[in-house]
């Protein structure tokens, strides 16, 4: 009898409770502006191939920067808001994501695209302090039976301000490039530009300082929304985490202890390879259709905007799925279907194979809080320093698009009964990515009971 108690209780625990509603609204918050910068970025990687000349593998360096940030910056995060405050790292984040947004202008003027890449990688040591703070604080704010319900549902918000900054890269960046060849393909484009750059050097850097004047107007805007966001955190009341009593670093008992935790070290690795595939697929979207299909850069990341659309709307469906089913059999049946869609991607051509890859954003919806919160679930205050390790995972993002890139430079495949395109063919890097992933949501769900 008392179990069917306890199990009426559970059942009865709110995700989001009265008292912690207005924090929570406002830490959400943060997960809209973190996806506005990482996705207004990801078509920057085409950008700037388009304004500096450059090969798709040195354009993919802004990837490497930007994520590269979460790798050195989530365990010194981590042990930042262990020895202060949740509320604290807040603050840190806002304050080098703020700064970075707001060298864009002198990036700029300086015409350097290492001072755009350092811009990157500050912005995201800022990010990584946020989303180090932000998602353990999220599972902290209720009962831990239903800390994955909470994480999805604040990490559905997540995606709406990744289509802000989709869109926002389409409409005032992309789209306000200057033209040399009025309705010519991307590559007529790219040509004219090159024949332009040696023919007339002069008028070329002019065509430069244009476009990188474009590009900075966006980044210094953000800068200035974070600014305002930072001061209204400065006065906020935040409440306290359980945690946050807890002022000793037990840094190395803690690494043993997760060391040994196999289901949260195998959730870094899938965090890594998650990541690591989103990044390609949301990057990439833009060179897959303008070298498959001879489609304009705005144009293909309207393509993109409509994948985020289908992103967003699926986590909301994902979160309410996850009333009924298993988190890790939810994560591994996606994964199934994120690989059928990618072979698409690679064997079918034209729009058929571009509609494949705007449908994988539906199975990638859930899978970073799922893994996140399947990974985290149960460490207690080991939480703040095992989200630092799921955080600098993210660091697969900044790997894999390089070497994604790298393929693509290469020359078209002959496979004997058919060619691929270097682009086709280095989705290749998303497909293993998925099988990843695939093995530990159903490994998670027969060993973890997850």
């Amino acid at each position: 009898m008392s179990e069917e108690t306890t199990s009426v209780e559970k059942k009865k625990q709110p995700v989001v409770s009265r008292e912690v509603l207005i924090p929570f609204i406002m830490v959400t918050a943060l997960f809209s502006l973190w996806g506005f910068a990482n996705d207004i970025t990801n078509p920057m990687v085409a950008a700037f191939k388009k304004i500096l000349l450059i090969s798709n593998f040195e354009s993919s360096l802004v990837q490497f920067a930007f994520y590269g940030g979460y790798c050195v910056m989530a365990i010194p995060a981590a042990i930042f808001i262990k020895r202060y405050s949740y509320k604290s790292g807040i603050l840190l984040g806002l304050v080098l994501y703020s700064a970075a947004a707001l060298f864009f202008p002198i990036a700029g003027h300086m015409m350097a695209f290492w001072a755009f890449l350092l811009a990157y990688f500050v912005m995201t040591c800022g990010l990584s302090f946020l989303e180090t703070t932000s998602n353990p604080y999220i599972l902290a704010m209720g009962d831990e039976s239903t800390s994955t319900q909470r994480l999805n549902l604040a990490q559905s918000f997540n995606p709406m301000g990744s289509l802000m900054g989709m869109w926002v890269a389409s409409n005032f960046i992309l789209n306000k490039l200057f033209i040399v060849v009025p309705e010519g393909t991307p590559a007529e484009e790219e040509a004219a530009r090159l024949a332009l750059s040696a023919s007339d050097p002069q008028k070329w850097t002019e065509v430069q300082q244009f476009d990188l004047s474009v590009l900075q107007v966006p980044y210094f805007t953000i800068g200035l929304v974070v600014l305002a966001v930072l001061v209204i955190f400065i006065f906020a009341k935040l409440p306290k985490a359980q945690a946050d009593d807890d002022k000793t670093l037990h840094l190395i008992p803690t690494v043993k202890r997760l060391v040994k935790n196999k289901k949260y070290i195998e959730g870094v690795v899938a965090q890594a390879f998650y990541v690591g595939a989103q990044i390609m697929c949301w990057t990439f979207i833009i060179q897959y259709a303008a070298s498959e299909l001879d489609m304009p850069q705005a144009v293909a990341q309207n393509h993109n905007i409509i994948a985020m659309i289908v992103f967003c709307s699926s986590r909301f469906v994902c979160t309410f799925l996850l009333k009924f089913v298993s988190p890790g059999g939810l994560l591994g049946t996606l994964s199934v279907v994120a690989l059928a869609l990618i072979t698409g991607v690679i064997f079918i051509p034209g729009m058929l194979g571009l509609y494949c890859l705007m449908a994988t954003s539906a199975c990638m919806s859930l899978m970073f809080p799922t893994i996140y919160g399947i990974a985290l679930k149960g460490l207690g205050d080991d939480a703040k320093l095992g989200a630092s390790g799921l955080i600098m995972a993210i660091g697969g993002g900044c790997l894999m698009p390089p070497m994604q890139a790298w393929i693509m430079d290469k020359a078209d495949f002959d496979l004997g009964f058919m060619m691929l395109s270097s682009v086709r063919v280095s989705f290749l890097l998303p497909w293993v990515c998925f099988i990843v992933i695939a093995i530990y949501g159903f490994r998670t769900h027969m060993l973890h009971q997850d």
